[in-house]
């Protein structure tokens, strides 16, 4: 962890470097008036010698104002350090989210990632931007105090050492006992994020089945858990925190029993006493806040362990070492006996089809039968267990990522929109699009009409997620922003399932009229959006358990039938089709 930790801080080490060499001289510096102070008292209040006076005086405002200065200079250097260490690691860490596969977002929550890019990283900053430079500080103000306490009176000295093992002892146990606290108060803190996440996107779910009592109890039950795990830190720190501070608090009595007796004895003078007495805040403040240091220090640790784990996780789905030469595809799509699974069972097995280019490609089966599983295969968001995927003749495997996901567009049934406005959101596969591409790819998608009558037209700022649209004008905002991008393969999952019968022919009317150009893979649950389908796929359980027409599925026995009699109000009959119910069905055939 602290290698990798390092590869960021290291572009800043001469900087870091020189704010420490300024804290050796502002830890030198804090030696200056205290020895001054005794001066003062033994030559200039006792010794007579007035006319050092405003000298010594003038040297105790220069370093003082000297002191403040540089220190000032240092912490914006670490300050400055630390704000660039976090930026970079921030970009790469989202730069390595963005680059992992959907199974790492399948099994994470999103406020597990919410908390390692804001909580976790500013336990990181923290570090880097003040218990560097503070634990440096007070070890030099720590050595230095000793070093003239030591040239006063050693012996004196050795007795104040006394306190140092016992507050060593602690604090090491305090190390020690702190850190899996902190992972627990980061755990739970994820756990509360995720609980407010969830709520906040579904809140319109959350009011529909009156849950806000549910859910309200819920947040309080994480948010107590929080509040728990971090008392339990705190019992951790209050068992240790208050023995280095009754040790710590013990100076000031040595000072006074001890610092009397020896000048009783003419061991020591007043002014060497007041030294004493001026450094014993550079003695006791370095030692009384090895506590805070050292919980700093194991809170840094255990979100910089959650950083390092995110940064060292790898994607399942990567390029290929040299990738094949794909440019524009043709699009003719094939599967060779593929099966998949996520890990816990069979999820596809043994499909085996081919998609010529320009061919539409229904696909129906009950929910659970592997329908959006097969097409997220085409994209290679998963890769296949068994068997293979081909583009044009190529596995998708020995494709370079974004030359496949080019070429291959998706609208997928939970259909989302970013917080920006329609225009921006039909764009954003092709940023570069003029309004009058938007426009056509709205008009195909049967959208145009809607957005016009919005405030503010394309111009209009849709709510996150979408919110403030209905399911169907999220999804012909969604089948745009694809029809826009126009692939050479394109694949709807489930696109049309929130509009009506009406829009949805005229939008079957706009593919239709764009299928010769493109290969579509249709997912449906109504016949009707796949009856003019080149080939139709029934999934059963993971499989192809039938495949043809519309005029062929619904001439025989089988799902494909039973689905179309029922949504067409028809009665299951052993019957074959006529040309009527073919027409009715919208095939537009004899």
């Amino acid at each position: 962890m602290f290698p990798w930790l390092w590869s960021y801080v290291r572009r800043y080490r001469f900087l870091m470097v020189f704010g420490l060499v300024l804290a050796v001289g502002v830890s030198a510096l804090n030696m200056v008036n205290p020895t001054v102070a005794g001066t003062i008292v033994d030559k200039v209040i006792l010794g007579g010698q007035r006319d050092l006076l405003w000298k010594l005086i003038a040297l105790m405002v220069g370093t003082t104002l000297l002191k403040s200065l540089v220190r000032y200079c240092y912490q914006m250097m670490f300050e400055h350090a630390s704000q660039n260490v976090i930026r970079n690691i921030r970009e790469e860490l989202y730069d390595k989210v963005q680059g992992l596969d959907f199974a790492y977002f399948d099994k994470t929550k999103s406020g597990d990632v919410m908390t390692l890019m804001t909580g976790d990283l500013d336990a990181v900053r923290h570090f880097i931007a003040w218990v560097i430079y503070v634990s440096f500080e007070n070890a030099l103000i720590l050595v230095f105090s000793i070093t003239v306490l030591m040239s006063i009176n050693w012996r004196f000295t050795l007795i104040m050492l006394s306190v140092t093992p016992f507050i060593a002892f602690f604090a090491l146990r305090l190390a020690r006992r702190v850190k899996p606290t902190h992972l627990r108060v980061r755990d739970q803190f994820s756990r509360l994020n995720s609980a407010v996440q969830e709520n906040i996107a579904g809140n319109r779910v959350v009011k529909a089945f009156v849950r806000e009592d549910y859910e309200i109890a819920r947040f309080m039950a994480e948010n107590e858990a929080y509040k728990q795990r971090n008392l339990d830190s705190t019992a951790v720190r209050v068992r240790y925190m208050p023995r280095i501070d009754a040790f710590t608090g013990l100076l000031p009595v040595i000072l006074i029993v001890t610092g009397g007796l020896m000048i009783i004895n003419g061991k020591l003078t007043l002014g060497e006493l007041v030294t004493f007495n001026g450094l014993m805040w550079a003695f006791s403040n370095p030692l009384s806040q090895v506590g805070g240091l050292v919980n700093d220090f194991q809170r840094f640790s255990a979100s910089a362990d959650r950083l390092f784990e995110l940064y060292k996780r790898t994607s399942r789905i990567v390029n290929p070492p040299e990738p094949a030469a794909l440019g524009r595809a043709k699009g003719r799509v094939e599967f060779r006996h593929v099966s998949f699974s996520y890990g816990d069972g069979p999820i596809l097995e043994d499909i085996d089809f081919v998609a010529e280019s320009g061919m539409t490609v229904g696909i129906l089966g009950p929910t659970g039968s592997g329908k959006s599983s097969l097409v997220k295969l085409i994209c290679r968001y998963y890769d296949c267990t068994e068997g293979g995927v081909f583009l044009d003749g190529l596995d998708v495997r020995r494709l370079d990522l974004r030359d496949l996901r080019s070429n291959v567009g998706i609208t997928m049934q939970d259909v989302f929109l970013f917080s920006d406005t329609v225009e921006g959101n039909i764009a954003f596969g092709r940023p570069d699009a003029s309004f009058e591409e938007v426009k056509a790819a709205a008009s195909l998608a049967d959208a145009d009409g809607f957005i016009t009558e919005m405030p503010e037209g394309y111009d209009t700022v849709v709510g996150e997620r979408g919110v403030g649209l209905s399911g169907g004008q999220r999804q012909r905002i969604a089948l745009a922003r694809l029809l826009l991008k126009n692939p050479p393969v394109m694949v709807l999952d489930d696109t049309t399932s929130s509009v009506d019968v009406e829009t949805e022919e005229r939008i079957r009317g706009s593919i239709a009229r764009l299928s010769g150009a493109h290969t579509t893979f249709l997912v449906a649950h109504r016949v009707s959006s796949l009856a003019r389908a080149d080939l139709i796929l029934v999934m059963g359980e993971g499989r192809i358990v039938d495949r043809g027409t519309h005029a062929e599925l619904a001439s025989r026995e089988g799902y494909y039938r039973e689905v179309w009699l029922h949504q067409s109000g028809r009665e299951v009959a052993d019957r074959v089709p006529s040309d009527a119910d073919l027409v009715a069905a919208g095939t537009g055939k004899a």
